[in-house]
């Protein structure tokens, strides 16, 4: 088992690879590197293709395919939502600011080589998984349910958000629906699906030792590249300051009181 799992790697890392590739070129065409955010949620489908194709005749076939079903539903989705809101729009600010007057192998190195780097690290709990023995347990019905309220709140929360700025009526702040309970229903959706992958990995030894991704996964959404780096521009928005005040930040909570005055 363990020859034959170090021995997928590689297909992991030229699926991974592949679509890093494919998104650089259409990047350099379109005139914008923000392309890597529409191609993140397929560098993980990548992965799960790789790892699923490669442990043929290893671990049990029930995790396997429930892993790679939970991914593509997972990928496929971000990749088809985050395409379409980008669809003709001019670069990215937060990558312009990044990449002014940096170098073409910076760019490749931080903006692709970076990202395939984590996604590599955070799709472990799928390769590892589908190299796994043994049938499912309730645990991995704990991390289909974590799994499907984490979809949920990053689906919503995006159609919400859509709506939200296509009201010519709107607020200053969208604070409706789940964004009434979190500033960011999508990113806590997000961490909720890798913990339930998770999950449904951990439940055989060595799915436990993958307890990485999840984390990297959260500290990335909570307190890095994710709910950090958005709030830097939002807060000199009117009215974002106040609702910061209110509602929680990641996990969803019943909103604030404003104190008096």
């Amino acid at each position: 088992m363990i020859g034959d799992f170090f021995a997928a790697l590689p297909w992991v890392i030229g699926g991974i690879a592949f679509v890093l590739i494919v998104t650089y070129i259409v990047g350099r065409i379109v005139g914008k590197h923000s392309v890597i955010d529409t191609a993140w949620g397929l560098l993980f489908v990548a992965s799960a293709l790789a790892a699923v194709a490669s442990s043929g005749g290893q671990g049990n076939t029930a995790r396997r395919l429930l892993l790679l079903a939970m991914v593509l539903v997972w990928g496929l989705r971000l990749a088809v939502h985050i395409g379409r809101r980008s669809v003709g729009k001019p670069e990215d600010p937060r990558y312009e600011k990044l990449l002014y007057g940096k170098s073409a192998v910076f760019t490749l190195a931080i903006v692709y080589g970076l990202q395939g780097v984590l996604a590599f690290l955070i799709a472990m709990p799928v390769v590892v998984g589908d190299f796994t023995r043994g049938g499912l347990t309730p645990l991995a019905y704990l991390g289909v349910l974590i799994w499907l309220v984490g979809l949920g709140f990053e689906a919503i929360g995006d159609w919400q958000l859509e709506r939200y700025k296509k009201d010519p009526d709107r607020s200053k702040v969208m604070d409706q629906g789940l964004w009434r309970y979190t500033r960011h229903p999508n990113y806590f959706g997000d961490a909720c699906v890798w913990v339930g992958i998770f999950c449904v990995s951990a439940e055989r030894w060595p799915g436990v030792l993958t307890v990485f991704s999840p984390v990297i996964m959260v500290y990335l959404l909570a307190f890095g590249s994710g709910k950090k780096v958005l709030e830097r521009s939002m807060e000199a928005r009117e009215g974002y300051p106040e609702y910061m005040d209110r509602t929680s930040g990641f996990f969803p909570l019943p909103p604030r009181n404003r104190a008096p005055g």
